[in-house]
């Protein structure tokens, strides 16, 4: 059987909304409260098969290995409490406890967030299923799963799961994620004062600014980070080039964007790549350059951040061609934008225009 291990403090009504998901699924309940002041314990009493309170010491890897330990069985799920299953099979999950301990299972994250008043989501695959007798959390924030040293495992290996979860953690108001980010920062820093500077740290820095809305600072973390000898096929990696992408666009480095041409090579097969690329070649003037990558970005399968193989990178096509006066081009890129609500404007706009002008 499968314990589902949950940390949580002061969000009683995510971590019921996260419990009710769980309602049906065949695995023990095990919620570790960390210090709570709202009704999280009512909660608690009300869903879990067992429960814990662990005394905050600024250490999420500490608190979730204690939740660990308080299951009844070896095979753990670890799942946030802004966090929701919305997809998985019981059959599977039954199969994944038969397997070898030193295996880890990941689950699809759709994280939900917002950029530029629009809703978008993003995708990445986690590990969130481990045997505690191999793996334990190590780091203050922003943990990772890794081997515990006494025990031998030559290779790790990693598979997909079914499993589909929407994370709501990176919504809420400016001040809320600038909070927030300000205690993923201090507790990242701690970390990078005890262990050095290692490329996840500096990445997660580099991410927490971005969160804060300080997108110079990020960039500077991001470079740090990138200056290390990195697998490009860490997911991690991917996400530390494009986020630095964006984050010397929105702090007006545009011609220093343009420096991620050196790695298009290693970076440049996905959606989400050739889309930035369109974007910076797009804010320094190279506007045949950009369609050229939204036109490649169209093609692709769906990316991480939905959209961009689709109505994005279309949008921007639209806004190319209608600043410089080809509106009948605009108007079709537009059109293949579906129910996108800027692009809907600008038709209308258009047309508008057009019957005004006729």
């Amino acid at each position: 059987m499968l314990s589902v291990c949950i940390i949580t403090r002061n969000e009683a009504e995510k971590l019921e909304k996260c419990l009710q998901h769980l309602k049906k699924m065949k695995a023990e309940i095990v919620v570790v409260d960390t210090g709570s002041q709202d009704h999280t314990k009512l909660i608690i009493e009300k869903y879990a098969d067992i429960a814990g309170e662990f005394a905050w010491c600024d250490h999420f890897a500490k608190a979730k290995n204690y939740a660990a330990s308080l299951a009844s069985n070896d095979w753990i799920f670890t799942l946030d409490s802004d966090e929701y299953i919305i997809n998985y099979n019981q059959k599977e999950l039954e199969q994944i406890t038969e397997q070898s301990d030193d295996m880890l299972w990941n689950v699809q994250r759709k994280n939900l967030y917002e950029s530029d008043g629009d809703g978008r989501i993003s995708t990445i695959w986690i590990p969130r299923i481990y045997n505690r007798t191999c793996y334990q959390y190590q780091g203050r924030i922003h943990e990772q799963l890794r081997q515990i040293q006494e025990k031998e495992i030559a290779h790790t290996s990693i598979r997909k799961t079914s499993i589909v979860i929407d994370h709501d953690g990176y919504l809420g108001t400016p001040e809320q994620r600038r909070e927030k980010a300000k205690r993923n920062k201090r507790l990242l820093l701690l970390d990078l004062e005890e262990f050095g500077e290692e490329p996840y740290t500096l990445f997660q820095l580099g991410k927490s600014a971005y969160m804060a809305e300080e997108y110079a600072e990020a960039a500077q973390y991001f470079s740090k980070g990138l200056e290390f000898d990195l697998d490009p096929k860490l997911e991690y990696v991917i996400d530390m080039v494009e986020t630095y992408g964006y984050a010397l666009l929105n702090s007006g480095q545009k011609e220093m964007a343009l420096g991620l041409e050196s790695v298009y090579d290693a970076f440049g097969n996905t959606a989400d790549f050739k889309f930035l690329m369109g974007l910076i070649y797009m804010n320094n003037g190279l506007l045949q350059e950009a369609v050229d990558e939204f036109q490649k970005a169209a093609q692709m399968p769906e990316g991480k951040v939905q959209g961009t193989s689709s109505y994005l990178p279309y949008y921007n096509m639209g806004v190319i061609y209608e600043c410089t006066g080809n509106n009948e081009k605009a108007k079709k890129c537009y059109k293949k934008c579906g129910v996108y609500e800027k692009a809907l404007e600008r038709i209308k706009h258009l047309s508008y225009s057009s019957k005004k002008n006729g």
